[in-house]
C-alpha cells in the first residue's frame, strides 16, 4: 500500500499501569503522595545547601544538583501519570510524546555523567586530600554540571534523531505510562530493527560507560581506604555507601532496559515506575539519613523558619480570617 493511504498518527494512547478502572483512585493516591514526597525531599535538600554556609562545599553543590536533576526525572511524566489516573481514555499527542522521549533521556543521561562526577569528587576527596580544594574549585565544580547536561543534550539529540522522522499510520498503543522510546519505536509503519540496536547501542554506551567508570572509581577509593587508619575508613565507608547505593539504585533499572532489550513490557513498567518515581525518593533519604551534617544543617533551618510556637500563631491567623 502506498504511504500517501496511510492516515498519519496525531496521537497515542497509554495503556499506563493497570487496566484496572477500580485500582485507578488507588493508584492516582499513592503516586500523588509519592510524587509530592520527592518534590519536598529533594526541595528540602536544595534549600539546606544553599542556605548552610557550613555545606558550600564540592560535595553538597553536586548533590544539590543531583535532587534538581531528580525533581526533572520525575516531573516529566509522573504529573501526566497521575492526572491519567482519573480519565479513561488516556492519550497523548504526537509532540507532546516526542517532548517526553526528549526530556527522560535529556534528565536521565544528566544524572549519569553527574554520579560520575560525584565519584570523582569523592575520589579526590579520600585519595587526594592535601589538594582537594584546589582540584574541586568552584569554577571545576560549575564546568562538571555543566558537562553533564551537554551529555545529557547530547544524547537525548541523537536519541530523538532516530524517532522523529519514523512514520506512524498504524498502531498507536504504547504499553507503559509514558512515551519510552524502545516502545514508542515499534509502532512506526517500517522495520525498526536497525534503528532499535542503535537505540540500544546509544543508550547501551552512554550507561555502560559511565557504570564502568563508576565502579573504577569507587573500586579505587575502596583499596585506598583498606590502607588507611580504621576512624578514616570507617568515615570514608559511610560516605561511600549512600553513594554506591543510589549509583546501583539507578543504574540496575536503565541498564536492565536498556541493554537488555528482551524484558517483558510489564517489567519494563516496574522499572520504569523504579527509577522515575522510588530513586528520586530514595536519593534524599539515602544522603540525609547517613550524614550527619545535612541532619545538623536541617535542623537548623527547622529552627530558623519553624520558631516554637510560630507554626500555631499562623494556624489561629489563617483560622481567625476565614471565621471573619
Amino acid at each position: 500500500m502506498n504511504e500517501t493511504n496511510h492516515s498519519r498518527v496525531t496521537e497515542f494512547v497509554l495503556l499506563g499501569l493497570s487496566n484496572s478502572q477500580e485500582l485507578q483512585p488507588f493508584l492516582f493516591l499513592i503516586f500523588s503522595l509519592l510524587y509530592l514526597a520527592i518534590l519536598l525531599g529533594n526541595f528540602l535538600i536544595i534549600l539546606t545547601v544553599t542556605s548552610d554556609s557550613r555545606l558550600h562545599t564540592p560535595m553538597y553543590f553536586l548533590l544539590a544538583n543531583l535532587s534538581f536533576i531528580d525533581i526533572c526525572v520525575a516531573s516529566f511524566a509522573t504529573p501526566k501519570m497521575i492526572a491519567d489516573f482519573l480519565v479513561e481514555h488516556k492519550t497523548i499527542s504526537f509532540d507532546a510524546c516526542l517532548a517526553q522521549i526528549f526530556f527522560v533521556h535529556l534528565f536521565t543521561g544528566s544524572e549519569m555523567v553527574l554520579l560520575v562526577s560525584m565519584a570523582y569528587d569523592r575520589y579526590v576527596a579520600i585519595c587526594k586530600p592535601l589538594h582537594y580544594m584546589t582540584i574541586m574549585s568552584r569554577r571545576v565544580c560549575i564546568i562538571l554540571v555543566l558537562i553533564s547536561w551537554l551529555v545529557g543534550f547530547i544524547h537525548t539529540t541523537s536519541q530523538l534523531a532516530f524517532t522523529v522522522n519514523l512514520p506512524f499510520c498504524g498502531p498507536n498503543q504504547v504499553d507503559s505510562f509514558f512515551c519510552d522510546l524502545p516502545l514508542v519505536t515499534k509502532l512506526a509503519c517500517i522495520d525498526t530493527y536497525v534503528v532499535s540496536l542503535l537505540i540500544v547501542a546509544d543508550s547501551g554506551f552512554l550507561s555502560m560507560s559511565s557504570f564502568l567508570l563508576l565502579v573504577v572509581s569507587y573500586t579505587v577509593i575502596l583499596i585506598t581506604v583498606r590502607n588507611r587508619s580504621s576512624a578514616s575508613m570507617a568515615k570514608a565507608r559511610s560516605t561511600l555507601t549512600a553513594h554506591i547505593t543510589v549509583v546501583t539504585l539507578f543504574f540496575g533499572p536503565c541498564i536492565f532496559i536498556y541493554v537488555w532489550p528482551f524484558s517483558s513490557y510489564s517489567v519494563d513498567k516496574v522499572l520504569a515506575v523504579f527509577y522515575t518515581i522510588f530513586t528520586p525518593i530514595l536519593n534524599p533519604v539515602i544522603y540525609t539519613l547517613r550524614n550527619k551534617e545535612v541532619k545538623a544543617a536541617m535542623s537548623k533551618l527547622k529552627s530558623r523558619y519553624l520558631k516554637p510556637g510560630q507554626v500555631s500563631t499562623v494556624i489561629r491567623n489563617v483560622l481567625f480570617w476565614e471565621t471573619k
